[in-house]
């Protein structure tokens, strides 16, 4: 059904145990991060198993043939011209959310319990009607991002691209391109540029003004080109509102700027981390700080290429730990800030991260919040130095080699 596939194993692993389950496993991503592909690999799992071509059903509602299908009844009869017979069939509709209705639609066949279904969509709509309400306890959902720095590197290779052994050569590329797959198709700077600026152009058009009545869109471009030039700081609405008050002198209602960062949000492009109580072990509400999907969509919106490592790295941290499945918040210890807590089964991980240190300042300044814990879970500092630091039980590891070695916490 397909040809060659670089498979993305850590969406695989997630989905595998599902393959037959009448829950509908529904895909959700930013658009362009792989989640065709992705249904393409899943085919190829299921023919690989035994399962005959005539049982699967693949309609990709962006393609041509069937970007006509707009209505709930012409969806329906598209699926029903190709079932043959009355063996157990597995469906799969890419950009489902294109499709007005389409929860009926697919609630239906789950229904008739002969089904396994696969959808996908770009944007948390998808999951935010109908079709939340009537599958209740009915689907699971898979979020996928954009390549992490081991994905890149592999499917790199696997596309036949020399990879330099000087890893941080590639990393740097990583950082300035990001990880949409399709980017390794281009050699050239300015087509990788391109590529991402149409990205960018599409997700606006057809994840975010599509289905949002913004009457202000000179307004929103600027809390969207706001919030994505100050990725990784800590912010709140306040802080926000204050700053198009004084600085741009544009007056936004709270509820309007709440309203913006959603959309933001449920088009994927951001990814908000609130602040965690190292003490009290509770979320805090009001301060967090936003991540982005993918770093391309920064550098390609901006004419500074000098890159903040700072937030870069906690950006390139906080993607790669959430597609491994590990819950993310930002630490307060007392007065201080932990970069991240992560969680996983119940299980907590400190993290620092920081490009350097080199000097003593540096050094004491990442250490400083690791004083302040009392409990007995690990702590890692994640830093590109080549050289690593032993003291205080602390892990020092160096964040490219992590992650391009795909190792866990």
């Amino acid at each position: 059904m397909t040809d060659k596939i670089y498979k993305r194993n850590y969406y695989l692993d997630k989905i595998k145990g599902f393959f037959h389950s009448d829950l509908i496993k529904v895909i959700t991503g930013i658009r362009r991060c792989g989640k065709s592909c992705f249904m393409l690999s899943i085919m190829d799992e299921l023919k690989a198993s035994g399962v005959l071509e005539k049982d699967i059903i693949y309609i990709n509602l962006d393609k041509h043939g069937y970007r006509k299908i707009k209505t709930a009844d012409c969806l329906e009869a598209v699926i029903e011209e190709q079932i043959n017979d009355d063996d157990y069939k597995y469906l799969f509709v890419d950009e489902v959310q294109n499709v007005k209705g389409f929860e009926e639609v697919i609630n239906g066949f789950r229904e008739e319990g002969n089904f396994s279904i696969f959808i996908t969509g770009s944007n948390s709509y998808l999951l935010s009607g109908e079709l939340a309400t009537k599958l209740t306890g009915r689907y699971i959902e898979i979020e996928m991002f954009p390549l992490n720095f081991h994905e890149y590197l592999e499917m790199s290779e696997f596309m036949g691209k020399t990879t330099n052994p000087n890893r941080m050569i590639d990393f740097e590329q990583y950082i300035r391109y990001g990880g949409f797959p399709k980017i390794l198709e281009f050699d050239d700077p300015q087509d990788k540029e391109t590529y991402i600026e149409d990205v960018i152009q599409q997700i606006l058009n057809k994840d975010v003004l599509k289905y949002n009545k913004i009457r202000n869109r000179a307004v929103f471009d600027r809390v969207m080109t706001y919030v994505i030039n100050n990725f990784g700081a800590t912010t709140s609405l306040s802080n926000i509102l204050d700053y198009f008050e004084k600085e741009e002198h544009i007056s936004i209602l709270p509820s309007t700027l709440n309203k913006y960062l959603e959309i933001l949000e449920n088009a994927k492009i951001l990814y908000r981390c609130n602040r965690f109580d190292v003490k009290s072990k509770k979320s805090l509400r009001g301060d967090q700080k936003y991540y982005l999907a993918d770093l391309g969509i920064y550098f390609s919106r901006n004419v500074d290429v000098r890159i903040n490592y700072g937030p870069v790295l906690e950006n390139i941290v906080y993607t790669y730990l959430s597609s491994k499945n590990y819950k993310i918040s930002v630490g307060k210890i007392g007065n201080l800030e932990c970069d991240f807590i992560t969680r996983i089964h119940d299980e907590y991980r400190y993290l620092q991260i920081a490009m350097t240190i080199m000097t003593p300042e540096t050094e004491e300044r990442e250490y400083k919040p690791f004083k302040m814990i009392r409990d007995n879970y690990p702590r890692y500092l994640l830093t590109i130095d080549p050289l690593l630091q032993k003291r205080d039980g602390v892990i020092h590891k160096n964040l490219i080699d992590f992650i391009a070695n795909d190792e866990s916490l």
